[in-house]
């Protein structure tokens, strides 16, 4: 299924991965809002594609285009005894002093929010932490 949403003319590149935060309260009058405003907040989104349609904005100065995305999933760290398939877990801040670990993103995830809850959609594997944490790979919905 393909999902048709608005984004800022600057932004609109296919294959860019995004945020989506939810509604702004600026945009409560506009007549497109119900098009802007048909993603999950919190959620990560890949364009898959960037159609010919432009609209004004009161938000972005150079306007938005019409585009197709589809949802990423995101995968990120949570400790052992919290990963289990199908499982909502509320995200928590892994204490790491290691920022040049190779898998720190994994622990520290860019777009999560601390104590957001997201359900776990499959187990991807065991991590090995050098700072002696027992860590799972997670993939979330």
């Amino acid at each position: 299924m393909v999902t048709v949403t608005l984004i800022g003319e600057r932004q609109a590149r296919e294959g860019e991965v995004f945020v989506y935060r939810g509604p702004l309260t600026d945009c409560r009058e506009c007549r497109l809002k119900a098009v802007c405003f048909n993603l999950d907040a919190g959620g990560f989104y890949r364009i898959k594609s960037i159609r010919d349609v432009r609209h004004e904005c009161r938000i972005h100065e150079d306007g938005i285009r019409v585009v197709e995305v589809e949802k990423v999933p995101i995968h990120c760290a949570v400790g052992q005894k919290h990963a289990m398939e199908g499982s909502v877990i509320t995200i928590e801040e892994i204490r790491c002093r290691n920022l040049g670990c190779e898998r720190y993103r994994l622990c520290h995830p860019i777009g999560l929010e601390r104590s957001s809850k997201s359900k776990i959609a499959k187990i991807v594997g065991d991590i090995e932490c050098s700072e002696g944490h027992k860590l799972v790979e997670v993939e979330l919905e």
